[in-house]
């Protein structure tokens, strides 16, 4: 691992967090205030739609010195994008082996930051052993998860699944598990009960409360699959017309 926290170190003389947005976002309050831990090699940020995840990776990935268009450590592809509010006041406590990266220049960070939304773009900057224009989207992030997350380092992630099949979905998480048994680090945005299934992975459950830690057979998405691929009908007759 190499961060053991993220916390909001504000200017000086701005004793409190602002009042509009981001700072009015539950999680974002509490991340605020308390901070976050991190306590296992692999996070997982779950929730609802709106419920901040998004923010808040993209926020840590900005900390950490991550592109927040998307694509590797050490290089800034969108320079007319200014750092969220968030980011630009984001910082981390580092374990021993992550000080060098958290304390060091910007060129001395490893990791990479993988928004859905802007993947392919930033994926196309990226020196691949394929074109990912050849490939489909799925292909192009399976191309990126094993060419560039191969060293210690910050993997940021959001909604990864949201270009996978199954069988990709967990060769994802062999990955994942792999990388952090190598000492990197992977925080990740998801709704996927697939992904968020890996042993030893912590996972922090976003919404109106804030952030809390959760089980997995706890989590509400688990619940909710499971109940709809045991009776689709229980779901779908709320949805559909007559």
């Amino acid at each position: 691992m190499l961060i053991e926290r993220a916390y909001v170190d504000l200017p000086e003389g701005e004793g409190t967090a602002g009042d509009g947005w981001p700072w009015t976002v539950p999680c974002v309050r509490q991340l605020a205030d308390e901070g976050l831990t991190f306590r296992a090699p692999v996070t997982f940020l779950v929730g609802e739609n709106g419920s901040g995840k998004s923010t808040l990776v993209e926020a840590l990935a900005e900390g950490f010195g991550l592109d927040s268009y998307g694509g590797s450590a050490g290089y800034k592809y969108a320079s007319s994008r200014e750092a969220s509010e968030l980011g630009a006041v984001l910082r981390f406590d580092p374990t021993q082996a992550g000080r060098r990266m958290v304390r060091g220049p910007r060129t001395r960070r490893r990791g990479f930051f993988l928004r859905a939304e802007t993947a392919l773009d930033a994926l196309s900057r990226e020196r691949l052993s394929q074109v990912p224009d050849d490939m489909s989207h799925g292909e192009s992030f399976l191309m990126a998860f094993r060419e560039k997350f191969s060293q210690p380092g910050l993997y940021v992630m959001d909604e990864p699944e949201a270009a996978l099949s199954f069988s990709s979905c967990l060769e994802l998480v062999g990955l994942m598990d792999e990388l952090g048994k190598r000492g990197a680090q992977i925080i990740c945005a998801t709704h996927s009960p697939l992904l968020t299934a890996l042993p030893g992975a912590e996972i922090v459950e976003v919404g109106e409360h804030g952030m809390r830690s959760a089980e997995w057979a706890d989590l509400g998405l688990v619940d909710h699959w499971r109940r709809y691929l045991s009776d689709p009908r229980a779901y779908l007759r709320h949805v559909l017309a007559g």
